[in-house]
């Protein structure tokens, strides 16, 4: 067991050194973005709402298609990817990478490669409800395709891709702050109420 801890403990200091140096060159765009996604300053969540909405009614405004849409998205990320390694050193100063702000970044990348492993973790879950229980694979699926089926159906597309975006964005912050954790607690407690109120009539 311990063998296997080592493994992967090794396993992932090796994928987020290997991050790392991928990302090397965004070093001080991510820690400003960190920075900004979990709320440091009071006035982030307004400017990041701000931002998502300015860039979303830009979209809304000009209306292109999917076409133009995906490739105006994929040249930006080209540009970004092009600029950001060539004028971050020169925005930010080169010789002004400290020990604090390396920890930091060293967090981050290895908060993503968590992130990603939780999520092929999850993949292969679902695979393995599909091998060992295929009906409940099946029933849970198409309930739940249905009902965002129906939420896609009611809601118009662009305004539900800006409620998403805003949402992921506000995360961090939400969570490190405390107010997701509080409002998820609120609501269990408010259910366990109802159902507690049901058990005590059907006795």
């Amino acid at each position: 067991m311990a063998e296997g801890d080592n493994r992967s403990a090794n396993q992932l200091a090796a994928e987020t050194a290997s991050l790392e140096e991928h990302l090397q060159g965004w070093g001080e765009v991510i820690l400003v973005a960190d920075s900004a996604l979990r709320w440091e300053k009071p006035w982030f969540p307004a400017a990041i709402m701000g931002v998502v909405s300015f860039v979303f009614l830009m979209v809304y405004y000009l209306d292109p298609s999917v076409l133009s849409g995906v490739s105006c998205f994929v040249m930006f990320l080209c540009l970004a990817d092009y600029l950001v390694p060539t004028l971050a050193p020169r925005i930010f100063g080169a010789n002004q990478w400290t020990t604090e702000q390396q920890q930091r970044f060293h967090e981050i990348c290895s908060n993503l490669v968590k992130t990603r492993r939780r999520i092929i973790g999850w993949w292969k879950r679902l695979f393995t409800l599909k091998e060992e229980k295929p009906k409940m694979y099946f029933m849970t699926m198409v309930g739940f395709l249905a009902v965002v089926a129906w939420i896609g159906q009611q809601v118009h597309n662009l305004f539900l891709t800006y409620l998403i975006v805003s949402f992921l964005l506000l995360l961090p912050g939400l969570n490190k702050h405390g107010i997701l954790t509080k409002y998820v607690g609120m609501g269990k407690r408010e259910i366990n109420k109802l159902l507690k109120q049901k058990e005590k009539k059907n006795e």
